[in-house]
């Protein structure tokens, strides 16, 4: 994969849809997430098409704020992890725990809470907040658990979608990368709301 990753998801679609490609332009990943679900469930694929399925995240629950997201392989169902999102702490500051089986990993954490605040706000006003897009722009860190920043997300300046740029600062294993981007994914569409 070929880093700066970006993320980009439509503001105005019915069902949440997100495609990463990385800086070439190739899509890496892309996600169409299901609506009315009471059990998360979201299948990451290969193509656009949606025909080549790579990866599954599954709650651990029905509607939780403190739900436990697992990774699995599409094709074997071998587990690759689980993200879980730090229920009354990520209300005000996103915070969530990446883990390899029961081992807490790295920990996904907002750097500033009052831009996304701002940034959620400023989207709300009618006419002005069709340029939220270029005005505040959330940052999120990947860091391991001794504090070592591995990955950096930040909201980029776009017209009617969403936009995030992912930066790795830090070398890390093959299955370590794909925790964190999946993490990343799901992060997103628990946030997406939220700015």
């Amino acid at each position: 994969m070929r880093y700066p990753l970006t993320l980009s998801f439509k503001i105005l679609a019915v069902a949440p849809q997100l495609a990463v490609t990385d800086a070439d332009g190739d899509l890496v990943f892309y996600v169409r997430q299901k609506l009315f679900k009471l059990k998360e469930s979201v299948t990451v694929f290969a193509d656009r098409e949606q025909t080549r399925p790579l990866y599954t995240i599954n709650a651990d629950r029905v509607l939780d704020v403190s739900a436990r997201y697992h990774f699995a392989d599409a094709r074997s169902g071998a587990p690759l992890g689980s993200v879980k999102r730090q229920g009354l702490k990520s209300l005000w500051k996103a915070h969530y725990d990446i883990y390899d089986g029961s081992a807490h990993v790295m920990t996904i954490q907002e750097e500033n809470p009052w831009t996304r605040l701002l940034d959620g706000l400023f989207a709300s006003l009618p006419l002005v907040g069709a340029l939220s897009g270029y005005v505040f722009h959330p940052v999120y860190r990947v860091s391991r658990r001794d504090g070592t920043v591995v990955m950096r997300m930040s909201k980029q300046p776009a017209f009617f979608e969403g936009k995030f740029r992912v930066d790795k600062l830090a070398e890390l294993s093959a299955a370590d990368e794909t925790r964190a981007l999946l993490s990343l994914l799901m992060m997103i569409l628990l946030e997406r709301a939220r700015g």
